[in-house]
């Protein structure tokens, strides 16, 4: 039977290698000799069991092309899948690249152009200012000059009354030093060289010595007689004049006044405007700068992702090619190898292969099992002793149990029984190498990324820890800065209220001090007509009484009225009246005064309380942006360290079967494949094989 199947297997080579790999193969006859064997003790012949081995074979055959078909198509789906959606991701990425950069392109268009508004501004704010300090400076020379020339203005009224009084009042013979009063009318600049010549002319008729040419002594002669009221018409037409132009001057001074407020006025709201707007451009020009870097940003991280997309892309398309190319190689293999066996079968099931067995294998069979059997009984021992000997001694030399247990097996049981359980001990050897080593590159794959996931999340809670600490301390220190804008608005509140208060209740006590003072000079201005007037009356009636000499003597003296109370009476009255008038200038001039310092108050709070406002409204802003930062990093910060507890904990789980082993995995692989070694020799000395 040995030398027939040999001899079948010689003529059918051609086909035999198609059917499994070398060892595959080996493994398989190996297998088959037991059942051949088998076999035979029950009348089968040995070619009907190849030809069962070899339809085994084609079933399994086919039923492993089947499922690599199955696993493929599987896979193919995969790579398909998978594909189109890297390929829509890469497309999806590359509009969102295109959008990112026009929008950076906008954002720096917009800064720019943010840029130039706000230069602008300043440029408008700083001419402004510039014009306001103009219009103060041009303000207050006009100021000066008003001040001084109401003061000559008033002077001169004030001497022209004075001087009008005098010679009313004296119109009748009076001493020459009375007229030293009118001398004093020259020192005026205001007075005008007509008016001067002709004072100068009255003051000369009045030198003339009226009792020249009389031949008989006379009393002491009088300074100046009476005769005519020209210097006095021309002093009230210089008084009528001056009033008229102070008051010309005091409206000129007003409009001036008014017209300065109201462009001071006018500058100061641009002015305001022009930094509202330079504020709100600035924070939307910063806005944008940040909205910028966050599209940069995201620019970045959406073009690494591309890439890496990308290069997925590519090795995924050469390996599903790759294994496309390998599978239709294996489906081509198989099919071969199927057919091969195809072949085998019909050339065994021939007349001339199977009829032949059927006719003489089956007496053979018997013979030879008989012979193996008495060949068995003989010659069992020698070798079992020498493979339990071996046994021993790799046993002790290799520190294995399993060998030294094994030698105490095969010492006691049957030839046969003792080959299987080696055998069966080898498999169970080397499909625990293979575990094993799956099992290696299991825990190392799992080690390498759990550690990496370790390091990361440890790094991740680190710097989420650090972001959390820095952004509630600038919660904190925005807080308190709100808290001491707050107050200060609060307090700057309260200051504009006060100075509101202040100033209509002294605005309201000028105004009546104004207008009383204006009722007063036109009382004392009426008192001082009726004097006048009354006084005037009296002194021309007076003369007319000592010039007719038929009037009888009854007085020792003419009746001229309270000529000595007279005098001091209307000075006394022109006087107050022109302590009312300055009065009311001076009223007039202090509210104005303090008009202007309440509105440079009142503006320069109205900034101060913008800007605050405004710097209130960025800090909250700001405040409120980074409380939801503190959120979102609290949350990053739990979902993270939940990651990194899941991680160790999974360490944990790993180190009892891929770390704490005990012994390391290169000493379990070097015994195991010397206990394989040792069993494979013991095996060859079962079979007469020489172990050297």
């Amino acid at each position: 039977f040995g030398s027939r199947f040999q001899a079948l297997a010689n003529t059918h080579r051609v086909w035999w290698p198609h059917l499994l790999p070398v060892g595959a193969m080996k493994s398989q006859l190996v297998g088959a000799l037991p059942l051949l064997l088998v076999g035979m003790a029950h009348a089968v012949t040995p070619v009907q069991k190849v030809i069962q081995l070899l339809e085994n074979m084609q079933a399994k055959g086919k039923e492993e092309k089947h499922q690599e078909q199955v696993q493929f198509a599987a896979f193919k789906q995969f790579c398909d899948d998978t594909t189109t959606d890297k390929q829509r991701a890469i497309k999806e990425a590359e509009e969102t690249i295109e959008v990112l950069k026009a929008d950076i392109s906008k954002y720096i268009s917009d800064a720019a152009q943010l840029t130039k508004e706000i230069a602008g501004h300043d440029e408008d704010i700083a001419a402004w200012t510039g014009d306001e300090k103009a219009a103060t400076n041009v303000r207050e020379i006009e100021k000066a000059d008003y001040d001084a020339m109401h003061k000559d203005y008033s002077e001169s009224v004030d001497a022209l009354q004075r001087a009008i009084a005098v010679l009313k009042k004296q119109a009748y013979d009076r001493s020459q030093a009375s007229l030293a009063q009118v001398s004093r009318l020259k020192t005026l600049t205001l007075i005008p060289a007509e008016a001067k010549r002709a004072i100068d002319l009255f003051l000369v008729q009045d030198s003339e010595d009226p009792a020249e040419g009389l031949e008989v002594s006379a009393p002491e002669a009088a300074g100046y007689e009476f005769q005519s009221h020209g210097i006095i018409e021309v002093l009230e037409k210089l008084l009528d004049k001056f009033i008229d132009e102070r008051t010309k001057l005091e409206k000129e001074e007003m409009n001036g006044k008014h017209a300065y407020d109201m462009l001071m006025q006018d500058l100061r709201a641009q002015i305001d405007q022009a930094t509202q707007d330079r504020g709100e451009k600035a924070e939307t020009k910063a806005k944008k700068l940040q909205a910028k870097a966050d599209a940069q940003g995201d620019l970045t991280d959406t073009t690494t992702t591309k890439e890496a997309d990308e290069k997925y892309l590519a090795d995924l398309t050469a390996t599903c090619q790759q294994k496309a190319s390998d599978f239709e190689s294996r489906q081509q293999l198989r099919a071969e190898e199927i057919e091969a066996i195809q072949k085998a079968i019909e050339i065994l099931s021939s007349d001339a292969v199977k009829g032949n067995a059927e006719k003489y294998l089956p007496s053979f069979a018997q013979k030879a099992g008989s012979s193996l059997a008495q060949l068995r009984s003989s010659a069992a021992d020698v070798p079992q002793q020498r493979v339990a000997e071996f046994l021993r001694v790799q046993g002790r030399h290799l520190n294995s149990r399993v060998l030294s247990a094994l030698a105490v097996r095969v010492a006691d049981d049957p030839f046969a029984k003792a080959k299987k359980m080696i055998k069966d001990l080898i498999v169970r050897l080397m499909e625990e190498a293979n575990e094993e080593a799956e099992h290696k590159g299991w825990c190392d794959t799992e080690l390498s990324t759990n550690e990496q996931t370790r390091k990361e999340k440890t790094e991740a809670v680190e710097t989420l820890h650090a972001e959390i600490d820095q952004l509630e301390s600038s919660i904190s220190k925005l807080t308190e800065d709100i808290t001491e804008l707050t107050k200060a608005l609060a307090e700057l509140d309260t200051a504009m209220a006060e100075a509101t208060k202040l100033r209509q209740e002294e605005k309201t006590k000028n105004e009546q001090t104004i207008a009383d003072a204006g009722e007063a000079q036109t009382a004392v201005a009426q008192a001082l007509t009726v004097l006048k007037e009354f006084y005037a009356k009296a002194g021309e009636a007076t003369a007319l009484v000592q010039q007719d000499p038929t009037a009888p003597e009854i007085f020792s003296s003419p009746y001229k009225g309270l000529a000595s109370e007279n005098g001091g009476v209307i000075g006394m009255l022109e006087v107050i009246e022109t302590d009312f008038a300055r009065l009311e200038a001076d009223t007039t001039a202090a509210e104005a005064t303090s008009e202007k310092e309440y509105d440079d108050f009142m503006s320069d709070s109205r900034v101060d309380k913008a800007a605050k406002n405004s710097d209130i409204g960025h800090k909250t802003t700001e405040k409120q942006d980074k409380e939801q930062d503190l959120t979102s990093k609290e949350a990053d910060l739990e979902g993270t360290q939940k990651e990194l507890d899941a991680a160790l904990a999974y360490y944990d789980k790993l180190k009892p079967s891929c770390v704490d082993a005990g012994v390391s995995y290169d000493d379990r692989v070097s015994r195991r494949k010397e206990e394989i070694e040792s069993l494979q020799e013991a095996l060859r000395i079962l079979n007469g094989e020489d172990i050297a």
